[in-house]
């Protein structure tokens, strides 16, 4: 969803952190939260890259 409202030009400037890839962000919260594997950074790397992917499409370098 979040990757769905991506704005262009002076709109994206504007656009806070917090309120974009909103989808990505829960996914990726939750899979870290209650992954049940010993590395759960490893585990949830796809979700993780994801996001990041997302919310560079806004301009922001995580």
């Amino acid at each position: 969803m979040g990757s769905e409202l991506k704005a262009t030009g002076a709109a994206q400037q504007k656009v806070k952190p917090c309120c974009v890839c909103t989808n990505e962000k829960a996914q990726r919260d939750e899979c870290m939260l209650f992954s049940t594997a010993s590395e759960p950074q490893e585990h949830c790397k796809d979700l993780v890259s994801k996001y990041k992917t997302c919310m560079a499409g806004y301009g922001f370098k995580i």
